[in-house]
């Protein structure tokens, strides 16, 4: 191990395995009886555990008030809450359901004890004000495989339309008290919704493997997920098994990419995920899904031009590729052509949508390119190289 120092946040108390929501109200007692559920709006309902859930809040002496999201959360949703729940007395905010059901709780749980509006904390809104880390309490439940919102720092909230933004609300605070994993609760999840954040999750632990702020604690959580995610991805794919194996590892993968972004960092797809995902309407899963394999030959591509300064970089994809592939005989030239290759199958093989899908045309792409930053991507891109990624896609 070489001497270069590294930093960590905090993370969750976590409980992880099949059937440990049972164990949630019991957890929710340690902080009050008074609780605001956030959820999606419609997953939990589906799987029937949402009536069970509250069949075992009443008997459990829990006070509950019910919250729901549709779609990724906007600063009006948030404020929306705040005015209703403000003056309730919350004791702990618990959010079950995907990615933008946690943000959203997460950001509620932010903004409960303020009196402004959520876009003041925003981050790179005008007259942005750092956010004192003041909160209510928050438990993070997840029903996907994909954002590693439940060990997270931050919540990205969204504003759709030609002024749009995606951006975070950020404190080393907000990292939920408690993350319950339950594969079980993922068992239920249709086929587009399983291929898109497996794919999110597979592009957090990639972008935070190969960032250059990553470490080699970073480095051991992503690849930890990639193994899993590498045994278990196609299987919860193409058949929408209910194997609760593949879901475990699936679930695993995505807590393990929440852990390496929060340290690590994210790369282009993310950046593109900010300032696309602000223009249009469209889901992030689906987003990382369509743009991972051209942002990641692009990468590639230009590291193998940069000589020996890029080599560390290059030897780190190579190392996805053969977790990937399950080869571990392949040098890295072998490997990371073969991970090009992986995606670039999964891309075809799963028919991820186009951005045209929704709506971007030729006209669009200077303008989402002047808005794309990313500071943790392995290598420089310039406009044009932004651009040919994005067209790819079109």
């Amino acid at each position: 191990m070489d001497s270069s120092g590294f930093s960590l946040l905090r993370q969750p108390r976590v409980f992880f395995g099949p059937g440990k929501l049972h164990d949630l109200p019991d957890l929710i007692h340690e902080f009050g009886s008074n609780v605001l559920l956030v959820t999606g709006a419609g997953t939990l309902r589906r799987s029937g555990s949402l009536s069970r859930f509250a069949d075992r809040m009443k008997a459990e002496f829990l006070h509950y008030q019910h919250y729901t999201v549709e779609g990724e959360p906007s600063a009006d949703l948030v404020d929306r809450a705040v005015t209703e729940y403000g003056g309730a007395g919350i004791q702990i905010v618990v959010a079950v359901g995907g990615g933008s059901a946690l943000d959203a709780g997460k950001a509620i749980s932010a903004m409960l004890l303020k009196k402004e509006p959520v876009e003041r904390y925003i981050e790179g809104q005008p007259e942005f004000k750092a956010h004192d880390g003041l909160k209510v309490p928050f438990i993070a439940v997840p029903t996907t495989s994909g954002t590693g919102s439940e060990t997270t720092n931050n919540a990205v909230i969204s504003k759709v339309g030609k002024d749009g933004y995606k951006r975070s609300l950020r404190h080393h605070a907000f990292i939920p008290e408690i993350a319950l994993i339950d594969p079980e609760l993922m068992l239920s999840m249709p086929a587009g919704l399983t291929a898109a954040s497996g794919m999110d999750a597979f592009t957090q632990l990639l972008e935070a493997l190969v960032s250059p702020y990553a470490s080699h604690y970073t480095d051991a959580i992503a690849l930890s997920g990639i193994e899993h995610f590498s045994r278990s991805f196609i299987p919860v794919c193409k058949t929408g098994t209910k194997e609760l194996e593949a879901r475990s590892g699936m679930a695993y993968a995505a807590f393990m990419s929440g852990i390496a972004l929060a340290n690590a960092g994210l790369g282009i797809v993310h950046g593109f995920a900010s300032s696309v995902g602000g223009y249009v309407d469209i889901p992030h899963g689906v987003l990382c899904a369509t743009l991972l394999y051209p942002a990641t030959r692009e990468n590639i591509s230009l590291l193998r031009e940069n000589g020996d300064c890029a080599k560390p970089f290059l030897a780190k994809y190579a190392a996805a590729g053969r977790l990937m592939c399950a080869d571990s005989s392949l040098d890295d030239y072998e490997a990371s052509t073969a991970l090009l290759e992986k995606l670039d199958a999964l891309q075809k093989e799963l028919k991820f949508p186009r951005l045209g899908d929704f709506g971007i045309v030729e006209n669009d792409i200077d303008v989402i390119v002047s808005r794309t930053r990313s500071k943790s991507n392995p290598v420089e891109l310039n406009g044009q190289s932004m651009r040919s990624i994005l067209q790819e896609r079109l």
